[in-house]
Formats: structure tokens, sequence, C-alpha cells
């Protein structure tokens, strides 16, 4: 394929803003050549400035769970701007938005909406520090919670892409408030509850690991987490940003059966604009102001074309008869396939897939069950059966830690040539 005008584009762009892009994963520096710049999408298939078109498994990474360019989502995001983009006062579609969640996941009471997973993130991270009176925090190797402060430290997602966990302009009074364990490692957490008893504010997970890779929590683990937050007294917060709404209509916690305190969400809710949510047990919300002393503000939260457009997304999963039952047929097919191709080629790997979202890993390893297994992963293989495949017209996570999203857009036939094209990159590799 020919790239010349993306080519053109990024050096152009890298002229104006910091490394050509608006957010590290966008950069194929973990892959070699330069990113490319799309220019429209629709269901499955996204194009580049070039022409170029692929069968998208980034999703806007992880949004796009009806495909992109929904008839109804788009036509709510029209219909929304014709009445005014941002009010700055409160709007009847963000009640709506809130019922609708409450109703997919009962474990929320009441939710907040902001304007990014990260801003969800570090807002819960204050609530549980106002709630609980405490100020320490327990985050896991290779999770990744946005880009605030505390949550960049042995962090997933970009940074592990780009090799900087710990990175700069961290305090370390910041670092010395954020402790780190390792998921799957339930002995790991029990260890810093001994060492810092009635300290320990709150436990942030992925539940579902999307930032390093698609991993699954075993069972004795992530009810290991839930026992000792509540023998604690400690907030247990779910990060399903990503998870959230994807794996089921009620998300990581519904398929694991485990209730945490406080939930944020990202992506699926805003159908592709920017949004974020936290929401959790009354008692524990009811510290946010204005109804308690836990100040957070937004300007945008609760844009009306975001709720527009994640209000009507949420409802037509929650609506559309089998809408998850068929997205997973889909997902195990990709799965069976490629596993099917690595067989077939004598070739090493890992799949790991949970729902709609798949990782494979260029590992030796017999299983990828935490952050030292993913390690292991030979990047530079990886890198070579990406830019294989996209030459070919699949267009995968530019990052060997990332996961791949499969969508209701998804046809057979997209399917089908998914796994071809990846038997063809993987043959290439030998």
């Amino acid at each position: 394929m020919n790239y010349e005008k993306s080519i053109k584009a990024f050096a152009e762009a890298q002229k104006h803003i910091p490394g050509g892009v608006n957010s590290p994963a966008r950069s194929f520096k973990s892959v070699g050549g330069d990113p490319l710049f799309f220019a429209r999408a629709k269901g499955s298939k996204v194009r580049d400035i070039d022409g170029n078109e692929f069968i998208d498994y980034v999703g806007s990474w992880g949004p796009m769970i009806l495909g992109h360019s929904h008839p109804k989502v788009v036509e709510a995001i029209q219909k929304t701007a014709e009445s005014g983009a941002s009010f700055g006062a409160p709007t009847l579609v963000e009640t709506e938005m809130a019922e609708q969640i409450k109703k997919m996941v009962p474990s929320i009471d009441t939710v907040r909406m902001v304007n990014s997973g990260t801003e969800a993130t570090m807002s819960a991270l204050r609530l549980a520090r106002g709630y609980t009176q405490r100020d320490l925090v327990i985050k896991f190797e290779g999770c990744y919670h946005g880009h605030n402060d505390s949550f960049l430290i042995e962090a997933g997602s970009g940074a592990l892409t780009l090799g900087v966990p710990n990175t700069p302009g961290v305090t370390k009074g910041t670092a010395r408030d954020t402790l780190t364990a390792k998921f799957n490692d339930l002995s790991s957490v029990e260890n810093l509850f001994k060492q810092h008893k009635n300290e320990i504010a709150a436990v942030i997970v992925e539940p579902v690991t999307g930032n390093m890779g698609v991993i699954q929590p075993q069972k004795a683990f992530i009810e290991g987490l839930r026992k000792l937050c509540d023998e604690n007294k400690t907030v247990l917060i779910f990060d399903e940003v990503m998870t959230g709404f994807r794996l089921a209509k009620g998300g990581a916690q519904e398929i694991l059966g485990i209730t945490p305190d406080l939930t944020t969400f990202g992506k699926i809710i805003g159908g592709g604009l920017p949004v974020g949510a936290y929401g959790g047990k009354q008692e524990i919300m009811d510290m946010l102001a204005p109804a308690g002393p836990v100040y957070q503000a937004g300007t945008l939260s609760g844009n009306p074309l975001a709720m527009a457009a994640g209000l009507t997304t949420l409802r037509l999963l929650d609506e559309t008869e089998n809408f998850y039952e068929e997205l997973e047929k889909s997902s195990a097919y990709l799965e069976e396939g490629l596993k099917n191709n690595l067989k077939e080629l004598n070739l090493n790997g890992v799949i790991n897939r949970v729902g709609s979202m798949l990782t494979l890993f260029f590992t030796d390893a017999e299983k990828v069950q935490s952050f030292a297994d993913v390690n292991t992963c030979d990047t530079g293989l990886f890198g070579r059966y990406f830019k294989t495949a996209l030459d070919k017209g699949v267009y995968f996570a530019p990052s060997q830690f990332e996961a791949c999203f499969v969508s209701a857009a998804h046809s057979k036939a997209d399917l089908e040539k998914t796994v071809e094209v990846s038997y063809q990159a993987l043959k290439a590799l030998k």
C-alpha cells in the first residue's frame, strides 16, 4: 500500500504537535514507521488519507462496539447539535444517561459524568481518599488508569509501549503515596496491607486488563481483593473504562461476579465522543460536592453531544436482542482462527481473549497471566506482524501491549479475511 500522504502529514504535524500526535498511543514508535492519518470510517472499516481501506480492530481504542458511524448514533449527535453543543447547565439527557448506567450496572447507586477516563479514575481516587481519610492507594504493575500522576507508576498502555512507565514530572511525594502490587498475585497485595495497616484508601484495578494486553484475573485473586478491601475498610475501585459495557451489559464485574465500591467508565459511554464517568455506593458518592466536601467539577461534564451519542449506544446495547451473544460468536471465531494459524505454522504465541477483547502475545511462555509474562514478549516480531497485516488491509493496534476489539459491525467476511491475513503475516515471520 502507498502511505505517501500520511508520511507527509506526519512530517508536518511534528512541526506543530509534540511528537506529531496528541496521544502517544497513536504513534507507531514501537512498530516502526509513521502513523496513519484517517479520513473516514464506516462500520468495520477505516480509510486513510491515501485512500487505503482497512478492517479495523482498534475501534478508536474500544468505544466503537457498534462499529463506526452507526446511523442512530450519528442521527442523535446531529439532532442534539442543532439545539446547542454546550450550556454549562443541567440538561435532561444527563439524568437519562445516569438512569441507563444504573439500569445496566447494578453496583451503581449514583454516577458523576466527566470528560475522560483519566478524569474519571483521578476523581474516583480523590473521592476514595476523602471518604476513608487515608492517603495510600494500591495499583498493579502493567495496569493503566490514565495519565494522572498517581497512576504513572509501573503503568501499562502507551507508557509500557514507549518504555517510560515511570515518567518525569511525577513528584516523589506522589510516588510514595502509590503502592504497586502484582496482578494475579494476591500475596503481593496482602503484604502491602500488612505493611501499611489502616493507611490504604483504595485498591484500583482493571478487572480484566487491556492495557498490557488482555489478561483475565484468577478467581482467587479477584475474590481476594474484595475480601481484603472489606477487612481493611478500603475502597475497591474497578477501572472499567475499557471493559465497561463491552464484556457484558454490566461489564467485567458482571462476568466476574464481584461488586466493587466504585467503578470508572469511559470509551463506550461516549459513543466515540470524549467522555468519562464514575459511580458506586451512595454513601461514598454523597461525599462529592455539592452534596459533600470532596470537590470535583468540569465545565463540559455531561456535554449534550457526548450524552446523546453515549445514551443512544447504551440503549442499543441494552435493547438489541442477543447482542452480546452474537458478539461472542464473532470474537470466538477470530480467536479460533488465530490459534489455528499458530498451530499450523508451528509458531509460539499465546492468545488471551475475554469477550470481544483479544491479544496475540508473541512469547514462548505457555501462559500470559502477569506483567512479568507480558515482558517476555518479542516486540520486534509483533512489529513485523503488524506491518505485514497492515499492508494487507487489517489494522491491529500498533502495540504488542494493547487489545484488539471486535465490533458488531465485523462481518463473517471481515473475520475470514482477518484470519487469512494473519496467517500470511505469521508465515512471513518464519
